[in-house]
């Protein structure tokens, strides 16, 4: 395993691709001066709120509207027990609306947190979650200098690959913003998917010990600030796949798999208990051909991986019209 210090300089050896422009480099040609999400003055119509198994639904003309207006409807339906009143559900017209919500969301959070703590610690998935964070790049009042980027799961492959969760990301969303590469934090490719994972944990405990990353009072595990994620069409959440043993697993922080059932087979992943001690999840989801599992989920009439995510203080779900036509 490797040194717990060893984290940091491998953030900074790996924070750009091999052969990959360096971030600072790109930043001139890629990251927008001056631009911002244009909201109306006065919020859009609400369309309907209802309760869908513990929680709250609401559909959602234009998010083009205040990020206070949407926080205010956590709890708007009829709940009981302290979990229920965790979840919400919100339901766009298009991808489009959705993708500026969510900008405004993760916006509004991460000024909360840097003004409350200094830090703002973010973990994000790969596949369709990354192009709906598309909008944060125009988003000009965010503190980035603040932002610890991590990922929920990875793939062991190199940073170059097309399978890579890294590159994936550094294409689409780091190379145009200017979030220090030392405080971006990717997996070392070179080890195994077990000594990978071991190293990840260690580098996240590190960070704990440095107070970079808080540990949850009730749990114990590392509660990061805001959990991105998407979901696959088996309903499966980080690499955590319907019926795998890993969805089980309650003691390791981050977990390695050399049998995934979706290649590349060998991947890194964090475990439920870490994710679901986050302070802020948002599940991220569109398209018809996810509307089975996200009704799985959120009805708890299936097994699918999804529906045991939970956080701390609250789990937004966010839906286009295709993800909800199920519901």
């Amino acid at each position: 395993m490797a040194s717990s210090s060893s984290c940091f300089l491998r953030s900074i050896l790996f924070s750009s691709p091999t052969n990959f422009p360096s971030r600072s480099d790109s930043l001139s040609p890629f990251f927008p001066k001056n631009l911002t999400c244009s909201s109306p003055s006065t919020p859009s119509p609400l369309l309907s709120v209802s309760s869908i198994g513990s929680g709250s639904i609401r559909r959602v003309g234009d998010s083009r509207r205040k990020l206070s207006g949407v926080r205010s409807m956590a709890t708007t339906a009829s709940q009981t027990g302290k979990e229920e009143n965790k979840k919400r559900v919100e339901i766009f017209d298009t991808e489009e609306n959705l993708a500026i919500d969510l900008a405004k969301y993760t916006a509004d959070l991460s000024d909360k947190f840097c003004k409350e703590r200094g830090a703002f610690t973010v973990v994000v998935s790969g596949g369709s979650l990354i192009k709906s964070l598309r909008k944060l790049v125009e988003v000009d009042s965010i503190d980035w200098s603040r932002w610890h980027f991590f990922w929920v799961d990875e793939r062991v492959v190199p940073k170059h690959h097309e399978d890579s969760n890294y590159k994936l990301a550094y294409d689409s969303f780091l190379s145009k913003v200017p979030i220090p590469p030392g405080n971006v934090y990717a997996i070392n490719d070179s080890l195994s998917a077990e000594a990978a994972a071991d190293d990840y944990e260690t580098c996240l405990k590190h960070l704990v010990k440095t107070n970079v990353l808080r540990v949850s009072d009730s749990t114990g595990f590392p509660k990061f600030d805001l959990m991105l994620l998407g979901m696959g069409p088996d309903g499966h959440v980080a690499s955590l796949f319907p019926g795998h043993g890993l969805c089980s697993e309650n003691e390791k922080w981050v977990a390695s798999i050399t049998d995934s059932p979706k290649p590349p087979s060998e991947r890194i992943t964090f475990t439920f208990p870490v994710i679901n001690s986050s302070a802020h999840v948002a599940l991220v989801v569109c398209g018809s051909g996810k509307a089975e599992p996200v009704q799985m989920a959120l009805n708890k009439t299936g097994s699918v991986p999804a529906g045991s995510v939970s956080a701390e203080e609250e789990l937004v779900w966010f839906l286009d019209k295709p993800a909800s036509s199920k519901l």
